[in-house]
């Protein structure tokens, strides 16, 4: 399929420490480039995502922006671990007996000793899961927008390919009478002039200018770069580099065509080419 560089998509989940929101908006560049907004406590969580990134896109430039807006009814519970606790109590009241002098400890200093309040990096664990969860969902939500809006940009490409297949053709019928004109006019023009020319000298000027006039070849390779256009898009994959290239191509025949123009129908023509071609061009600057 063609894709899109430019999409965007969003995903929230309720956790056990808020709201996370992930928001992933890609536009188009010359190559991947992704840049994340994150909370500090998901800041571990940045080469994976990134790496995620980078298998799943192509080109364009990617920012992730992820907000964690906090459950204050969560935010001030802890969770003790209990046997901990009782090991902790049993050592401090065997301490307390050996010692003449001795305070029990406050239930202050028993939270801060290592081992008792555990759930906080569970907690943590747990988030950073869930929000790698969201993010992949996300992810894909993004290649799915990037797809379909890719389909859309290869059919406005193949609707001007049309038209400049029909003008290229059009072109084509028309030259061979218009060469004969171009002759035909050069040969009244010097009857009118009532001058003595020596005819096989006139016949071998006539053919120079067929020569510089002809554009069969530019018509050729108009055709040419038409299909592999096609057979671009019909591959489909990342393209977009490709498909400039061949714009490219496609914009130096028109320019030779006109230049060679020997009517106004075909400067018009030419002319009609360089427009079709701009178009494409600016719908080809967003495809992967």
């Amino acid at each position: 399929m063609i894709h899109s560089m430019t999409a965007f998509a969003r995903e929230s989940a309720t956790t056990e420490q808020g709201v996370l929101t992930v928001e992933l908006r890609s536009v188009n560049h010359r190559y991947l480039d992704c840049s994340f907004k994150l909370p500090d406590i998901l800041r571990p969580l940045e080469q994976r995502l990134r790496d995620q990134a980078t298998a799943a896109l192509g080109r364009g430039k990617l920012d992730c922006l992820i907000r964690l807006q906090s459950n204050p009814a969560r935010s001030g519970e802890w969770q003790v671990d209990k046997q901990q606790l009782e090991r902790l109590l049993n050592a401090a009241r065997g301490i307390e007996k050996a010692m003449e002098q001795s305070r029990p400890m406050s239930a202050l200093e028993v939270l801060q000793f290592p081992g008792i309040c555990s759930a906080q990096e569970q907690s943590e664990e747990l988030l950073l899961k869930e929000a790698g969860a969201l993010f992949a969902k996300a992810l894909e939500d993004l290649k799915s927008n990037r797809a379909r809006e890719g389909s859309k940009l290869a059919q406005l490409v193949l609707d001007r390919l049309q038209r400049l297949e029909t003008e290229v053709a059009q072109t084509r019928r028309e030259l061979p009478e218009l060469m004969q004109q171009q002759r035909q006019r050069v040969i009244t023009r010097i009857s009118e002039l009532d001058l003595e020319t020596d005819q096989g000298r006139l016949e071998q000027e006539l053919v120079y200018m067929a020569q510089k006039a002809d554009v069969d070849e530019e018509l050729d390779r108009l055709d040419a770069h038409v299909t592999e256009i096609r057979r671009a898009l019909d591959k489909g994959g990342p393209c977009g580099r490709r498909l400039d290239f061949l714009m490219q191509e496609l914009n130096r025949e028109a320019n030779t065509l006109s230049s060679k123009s020997v009517s106004s129908s075909t400067t018009q023509s030419a002319v009609e080419l360089k427009v079709l071609i701009e178009q494409m061009r600016e719908q080809i600057q967003n495809i992967e």
